[in-house]
């Protein structure tokens, strides 16, 4: 599969949103949290186009992915892929290409996702381990060149 990322931009923000709702709806659904219109508010209140790459298979719109600057190093969000691609490779895929580059630079990375998501079993594939949880959030890191 052929893909390619480009810089988000503004006006990408509500076909993001659109797809953290679908995305997000069955895990939320399963641990009580799925709201119509917070799931959306939520990603556009926190899009921050600079840091945030979408990701194009075959000239279309495929994904986002958002790796922003902390303190700490660099937080992982909103990595959504549209659902007939899942499981595919290509998670992995774009994953590996950015972890490549935040290895490069020495920082860890830092995400959360949601109890029982079946991402977490890619972030651990590629490194991630559980810092802490909660009924509802697993926060995870991977270190510089783990996994």
């Amino acid at each position: 599969m052929e893909w390619a990322l480009r810089s988000a931009e503004q006006a990408d923000v509500e076909v993001i949103a659109e797809l953290r709702a679908t995305v997000m709806r069955p895990d939320l659904e399963r641990l009580g949290r799925f709201d119509e219109r917070r799931v959306r508010r939520r990603l556009r209140e926190s899009f921050s186009p600079g840091h945030t790459s979408v990701v194009i298979v075959d000239g279309d719109f495929a994904g986002c992915v958002t790796l922003r600057p902390a303190e700490d190093g660099l937080w992982l969000e909103h990595f959504y892929l549209v659902p007939d691609l899942q499981g595919r490779g290509l998670g992995s895929a774009v994953l590996r290409a950015l972890l490549d580059r935040t290895d490069t630079d020495g920082l860890p990375v830092r995400l959360n996702v949601l109890q029982g998501s079946a991402a977490r079993r890619l972030y651990e594939r590629h490194g991630f381990t559980v810092e802490v949880q909660d009924p509802i959030d697993v926060f995870m890191v991977r270190r510089p060149g783990a996994g």
